[in-house]
């Protein structure tokens, strides 16, 4: 089963998210390369995906514990988008 991640550890993911794209957004004022921007951009994405697991399997840990059946579905039916 893949690892919980408490509500401060995505906050923390989210954070450095937030740090990239402040990098980003400097890059691109100071006309970097093209090439050197979309690597960072791709690599934010990768990091936006990894938050957007790490929620949805809490959730489904959620479900599951509750016996949220009808929730947990719809949990599953985002994670396997991913």
């Amino acid at each position: 089963m893949a690892e919980v991640r408490t509500s401060d550890q995505i906050v923390t993911q989210l954070k450095r998210i937030k740090g990239q794209i402040d990098g980003l957004i400097k890059m691109y004022e100071d006309e970097k390369s093209c090439v050197d921007i979309v690597r960072q951009v791709t690599a934010a994405r990768g990091s936006l995906g990894r938050v957007a697991q790490d929620m949805l399997t809490n959730e489904a840990v959620r479900c599951s514990r509750s016996n949220k059946s009808e929730e947990l579905n719809q949990v599953l039916k985002e994670v396997f988008r991913y």
